[in-house]
């Protein structure tokens, strides 16, 4: 009979998800994921050309879905802000509506819609990427959410919102403790009881600061 090579592919995949949760990029190799695989080198250069082309195959979906998330999380709340520029949210009641808006999509939406169904391969990029081009994603990921938080800050200042000022200094240091809160538990592996306790408990710690910040409450 021919081989399947959907089936051989998921076990490579398998195999190799496996060697990166357990030794990273710079302890894992080629022979020992085939071994994990049952087959040879060859058989492995099959599916991919190294072993840095199997790290991206891990890694590369998820970055591009997290990317994806906050392009399109970005361009709602500047809509959001422009509706309610033109006013048509005249009202304190509305002004109100508008707040809860704005807010009903948040950072915890992306780390439960996108992030834990690729658990292991969040896992993989935030603890076993050293050694790749992708060893710092996070940080820059940290970077680009200061931009756009900073950009945000001075669009609602903008709108007529009672933003806080708050230096670049103490926002990185804000950011930085939140974004380290909010990926804690999924790099220890806790169960799903206690990464949601977690999150619901980091979420009811930072969002009213946030909101205030913003001039929101």
């Amino acid at each position: 009979m021919p081989r399947d090579k959907t089936l051989s592919h998921l076990k490579v995949n398998k195999a190799i998800k496996e060697e990166f949760l357990e030794k990273g990029y710079e302890g894992a190799s080629i022979r020992s994921i085939g071994a994990r695989a049952g087959m040879t080198s060859a058989g492995l250069y099959r599916h991919y050309k190294d072993k840095e082309a199997m790290f991206g195959a891990m890694v590369e979906p998820l970055i591009e879905e997290i990317r994806e998330w906050t392009r399109k999380h970005i361009e709602r709340k500047h809509v959001l802000l422009d509706q309610s520029a033109t006013g048509s949210q005249s009202t304190t009641d509305s002004q109100g509506r508008m707040e809860d808006t704005l807010w009903d999509e948040n950072f915890f939406d992306l780390i439960r819609e996108v992030i834990l169904p690729r658990r292991d391969e969040f896992r993989i990029l935030m603890q076993c990427a050293r050694g790749t081009k992708y060893e710092n994603f996070i940080s820059e990921y940290a970077e680009a959410n200061h931009r756009e938080f900073t950009d945000a800050i001075m669009l609602m200042k903008q709108k007529g919102y009672p933003v806080i000022e708050i230096d670049e200094e103490e926002l990185h240091m804000l950011l930085s403790a939140y974004l380290t809160a909010c990926f804690e538990a999924i790099v220890k592996d806790c169960d799903e009881a206690q990464l949601n306790k977690h999150l619901n408990t980091v979420q009811e710690f930072f969002m009213p600061g946030w909101m205030k910040i913003m001039g929101l409450k």
